[in-house]
């Protein structure tokens, strides 16, 4: 009896290998090329079904197209690379800060209540919104959900995407992102262009295509990554490593500090 009961034990554990293998040799695999996109997107869509996500963005999801301009936007961010004043006078750091200041005069109330609650001076929102999109003025015009799925499935970073892609899902199935929703090529939405996944994080509500929303979120996020009231931005001071988590690039988060510090006049 004994020997009888550990065969059936054998037996279930044997099966449930088999399972398992077969799990993972369907599961969701990257790609180089647009060919496996198809296959990819209807494996990813199995998996992401049974970790909880509902049919409304399943359907969204199968709808996607691999997206050839989003790879090459990837491949082709030459502007990183950069020296800081190349980089600065590239993005027209002079036109940003004459134009931030304005809008600072603007939109003094606005500013004063993100401030008030986040402890976020304008300076370097205005940095970000004029880096971003030039104060709203392109906001990008590549589907979101499609440039998302794409850097999923590429090879080049499947980790992070596979994460801002769950994330676009959830934000579906939620009604907080139209599966229609158009922005920059790696799935960047919005007046500062917020990636999926810290929409879910800090995303204060409502349509980040409105400025109120998007620089109360910018500023949700920049608090989320530690900044102190009243503390200094520049590097080294306290507030810059915020900076840092907005964007990876080291001439990216100086020129943001420099823009902002003139902005905000000190």
């Amino acid at each position: 009896m004994a020997m009888a009961k550990s065969g059936w034990v054998r037996g279930l554990i044997a099966a449930a290998a088999i399972v398992l293998a077969v799990g993972q040799a369907e599961a969701a695999s990257c790609g180089k090329t647009a060919a496996g996109f198809e296959s990819w997107k209807k494996a990813f869509a199995a998996e992401a079904k049974a970790n909880g996500i509902k049919q409304k963005a399943i359907s969204a999801l199968m709808t996607t197209k691999y997206s050839s301009a989003t790879i090459r936007a990837d491949r082709s961010q030459k502007s990183f690379k950069l020296s800081l004043d190349a980089f600065m006078q590239k993005r027209g750091a002079a036109g940003i800060i004459s134009r931030g200041r304005a809008l600072k005069k603007s939109n003094a109330a606005m500013f004063a209540a993100i401030e008030k609650r986040y402890g976020v001076p304008p300076g370097p929102l205005l940095a970000i919104w004029g880096m971003e999109t030039g104060f709203g003025g392109f906001m990008g015009n590549q589907n979101t959900l499609s440039a998302v799925a794409t850097l999923a499935y590429d090879c080049r970073r499947p980790e992070f995407f596979t994460e801002q892609l769950y994330a676009a899902l959830k934000l579906i199935d939620r009604g907080w992102l139209s599966p229609s929703a158009r922005g920059a090529m790696h799935g960047e939405v919005g007046q500062t262009q917020f990636l999926p996944k810290n929409i879910l994080l800090y995303g204060t509500g409502g349509n980040l295509n409105n400025k109120n929303t998007a620089l109360a979120s910018t500023a949700n996020f920049l608090k989320g990554h530690g900044w102190q009231r009243g503390a200094g931005y520049q590097p080294g001071q306290p507030n810059f490593g915020a900076i840092q988590g907005w964007n990876a690039a080291s001439v990216y988060q100086r020129a943001i500090a420099i823009i902002g510090k003139k902005i905000d006049g000190n």
